[in-house]
């Protein structure tokens, strides 16, 4: 795909009528198709300029328009305008007096590399971008347009929440979007980008959605800001302490990604598309590569170190097997103990999930678990193939663990390997010990395709941890418990800690050199797209929360 040149925020320059002299005495003989069509070129020009103020504003401190931000992201001279003219209905609190077109977001159509979107942006210089019933009937719209049409939706929320002047209008405005935004789950790849506020009951608009951008130092969420909580708690915190992108990129895991510029998330948001299928009916954007499928990595032969313990970053492993090399990331800054993203084998979009042994030894914990059963259960959703690079020494024991709920966490990545009926591939690549064997993709759970290197370790536990229990009673009573101890570690990773014993009973289909990863996986992964699989009839399954 070609690269396309980043879109700046120099403001906006759009061709428009000349109005100059259309009230001339020489236009006074203009016919009545005229004089109407001139009516409406004001009108038009007006409303794409109202607040002209607040928008320099914004431009002045480095932040775009509305508009701006849907031409940033779009294809030039894609978008499509709907409700331009729209103004709210509401009394009171002055309001009849300021009845602004558009009435706070700005929403429509457009392209995305040739591909048909649908957008809304809220308007922060009308009324703060505040939501009222005209402007949820709006984006409401643009929800419909996009679901009636399979097509994915992007929402830019910079807003000051609900309208107060309109009260409990504006509350069931957001209940509204709420019920379109899950009737879309799994149909339509919904996209939030937060470039602004997103604050109280309009955080979960976003959070509905697959995935948040947050653009750094400018947007944040919460749902209860610093000035209650410092009335309600005696905590003082900032906005960007509460809510902001570091927050909850790397802390909360609500967010996916942290662009650092409003030019950096449009780019962000146009690559994440490019791997994403428009619906669900639709098979994920193919890319011919020139990448040889066959081709041979030899650095993958020594990427796993001689020292069990010794850790290696799983996404250079990763990147290496894929298209070009190419892996786009999702969450890299929260659990990092998992790494899950995008990227391409042979031409074909696939889901990666993998451990990272660089944090926690790949350990799986709660926020692990649950980044990782997310990130599968769209892909399934989507009809992406997942591919499950495994080394895992089990999961993160720990009291903080146990009390915080990793057996109904865990058990969230059990269930959505388990759930997912498009071609799964796993390679194990060092240790899969435990628990962790029966989550992280194995045979049993339906798994397509199950591969590992001869650096492979499939048990129950760790050699050391096994010859402790194993042999409690006859390391006390040996004349040299550690010379001992060493001989029965030995004997024991001979005969379990390796992948032989697992390929010898079928769990591994088999067992091969790192370097030939990529061209397994490619053949594998071609055979496994004609995958068909009928599930049991029921509304739906009872995921553990």
């Amino acid at each position: 795909m070609a690269a396309r040149k980043p879109k700046s925020l120099t403001p906006v320059r759009r061709t428009l009528p000349d109005l100059q002299g259309v009230e001339a005495p020489e236009r006074a003989t203009a016919s009545v198709s005229e004089q109407k069509i001139n009516q409406y070129r004001k009108r038009r020009y007006q409303a794409l300029h109202a607040e002209t103020e607040a928008a320099n504003k914004r431009r002045a401190a480095g932040r775009a328009t509305a508009r701006e931000r849907v031409e940033m992201l779009v294809d030039d001279g894609s978008f499509v305008e709907l409700d331009v003219f729209a103004t709210h209905r509401s009394h009171g609190f002055g309001m009849e007096d300021r009845r602004i077109a558009g009435d706070g977001v700005v929403a429509g159509f457009g392209d995305i590399d040739g591909r048909a979107v649908a957008v809304y942006a809220y308007d922060a210089t009308v009324f703060g971008g505040s939501l009222g019933e005209v402007t949820a009937e709006k984006i409401i719209k643009v929800q419909e347009l996009a679901l009636r049409n399979r097509v994915p939706i992007i929402g830019i929320n910079d807003s000051g929440g609900a309208r107060i002047q309109e009260g409990v209008v504006a509350l069931a405005g957001y209940a509204d979007i709420f019920y379109r935004n899950v009737r879309s789950s799994g149909v339509i790849p919904q996209i939030s980008i937060i470039a602004g506020p997103c604050t109280g009951g309009a955080v979960y608009l976003p959070a509905i959605t697959d995935f948040i951008f947050i653009v750094a130092g400018q947007g944040y969420m919460f749902i209860t800001g610093p000035e209650v909580i410092r009335v309600v708690t005696g905590e003082a915190v900032s906005f960007d302490e509460l809510g902001g992108g570091d927050v909850h990129n790397a802390t909360s895991g609500v967010a996916h990604f942290l662009p650092r510029s409003e030019d950096e998330c449009a780019a962000g948001v146009r690559r994440l598309l490019s791997y994403l299928p428009s619906s669900n009916n639709e098979r994920p954007p193919f890319v011919p590569t020139t990448d040889d499928s066959e081709r041979a990595d030899p650095e993958l032969q020594t990427i796993v170190p001689e020292a069990p313990n010794k850790p290696y970053d799983m996404r250079e492993l990763v990147a290496r097997v894929l298209d070009n090399r190419e892996f786009f990331e999702v969450q890299p800054f929260f659990a990092k103990n998992i790494v899950v993203g995008l990227g391409r084998l042979g031409g074909h979009v696939v889901g990666i999930v993998g451990n990272q042994p660089k944090h926690l030894a790949g350990a799986i914990d709660i926020n692990a678990s649950v980044k990782a059963a997310r990130f599968i259960r769209f892909c399934d959703a989507f009809g992406i193939p997942i591919i499950s690079f495994v080394d895992v020494p089990g999961y993160l024991p720990g009291r903080d663990q146990e009390h915080g709920g990793i057996i109904r966490h865990g058990a969230k990545l059990l269930y959505a390997y388990a759930e997912a009926t498009v071609p799964k591939l796993t390679v194990i690549t060092r240790k899969d010990y435990g628990g962790a064997y029966c989550v992280m993709s194995p045979k049993q759970m339906g798994a397509d395709l199950n591969l590992a290197w001869p650096t492979a370790e499939i048990a129950v536990m760790g050699p050391d941890a096994a010859v402790n229990i194993i042999y409690k009673r006859d390391l006390s009573s040996a004349a040299d418990p550690t010379a001992r101890r060493q001989q029965l570690v030995n004997e024991y990773t001979t005969r379990f800690a390796n992948p032989y014993v697992a390929a010898e009973r079928g769990y591994i289909d088999d067992v091969i050199e790192p370097r030939e990863t990529r061209r397994s996986l490619v053949r594998g992964l071609e055979l496994c797209l004609r995958k068909t699989i009928e599930r049991p009839p029921r509304k739906h399954g009872n995921i553990p929360l």
